[in-house]
């Protein structure tokens, strides 16, 4: 069984490397606007040759759920720069690191922005890009709709035990979310 996971975890890994950034979907919209599952850009022999047929579809909307954050991550990413390099600013999502995993003395402060498009609502595998140039991703599975507006004002504020909080101004649902840019 070692050999058929490592099998399987090197398909994924080779899938995960050819999935190109700009065919990834706007981070403002849904999960599902834009993005192709697995199981739609393979062919059925593809797919079972790789093992993704023994997974349940809850491994496999986690699977397609990483793969579209990663590869979300990677749009708008900045770009290398030299040595010399403009001062940050707080408007500076690079400078800006509150809600990143990892970081030592984190600010936890609110954040107040913008959705960047269109917004209605979240599904529980939503992205949110934001006017400040973050992106932050549903890490909860709830699911809550209203109807659409354009560039909605956004806080999010930090919650117990390291996590974080989006509400939509106007409404009183909130998610938990993470910051992945």
């Amino acid at each position: 069984m070692g050999r058929t996971m490592n099998k399987l975890l090197i398909a994924l890994l080779l899938l995960a490397a050819c999935i190109v950034p700009g065919l990834a979907p706007d981070p403002a919209y849904g999960a599902d606007e834009g993005f192709s599952s697995l199981e739609e850009q393979m062919t059925g022999q593809e797919f079972e040759e790789a093992g993704l047929n023994k997974l349940t579809q809850q491994e496999l909307d986690v699977l397609n759920g990483w793969i579209r954050r990663r590869s979300l991550a990677t749009i708008d990413a900045p770009a290398p720069t030299g040595a010399a390099t403009a001062p940050a600013t707080a408007d500076d999502p690079v400078a800006d690191r509150r809600g990143l995993k990892g970081e030592e003395d984190e600010d936890r402060t609110p954040i107040s922005s913008r959705i960047v498009g269109k917004f209605s609502g979240w599904d529980g595998q939503t992205v949110f890009k934001l006017e400040n140039g973050m992106i932050w991703a549903q890490s909860d599975k709830d699911k809550f709709y209203i109807k659409e507006v354009e560039n909605p004002a956004v806080l999010i504020d930090p919650g117990m035990f390291g996590t974080w909080k989006l509400s939509v101004e106007g409404h009183d649902a909130e998610c938990r979310v993470e910051r992945i840019q």
